[in-house]
């Protein structure tokens, strides 16, 4: 699920595009954080086709200046339970700060 919490008036992401973000990642079901940019100080530049898929499907069209919640189910994320991953089986949520496209 997209939730545009602020829609931005910058340049647009598109697939396999390059993003600036910041970010916070939590846990739907127990609303535990798992990861943040701004916690480390800093933001973060990907290529979208690195991500997990719900990124991958989620940021396209956001623009620079917005913020996105992206509700991103296991087979969008890190797979099944058991799949090695420690977040794999868990639904994740992400607020996404766009920053920067390339």
């Amino acid at each position: 699920m997209i939730e545009d919490l602020i829609v931005g008036d910058g340049p647009e992401a598109v697939a396999g595009g390059t993003v600036e973000v910041h970010y916070v990642g939590v846990e739907y079901d127990t609303g535990e954080e798992f990861d943040s940019s701004w916690n480390r100080g800093e933001s973060i530049a990907f290529p979208l086709r690195g991500l997990i898929a719900g990124w991958q499907e989620g940021i396209p069209g956001m623009r620079v200046g917005g913020r996105r919640k992206l509700t991103i189910p296991p087979e969008l994320a890190y797979g099944p339970a058991g799949g090695g991953h420690r977040l794999s089986g868990k639904t994740l949520i992400f607020v996404i700060d766009l920053l920067a496209t390339r």
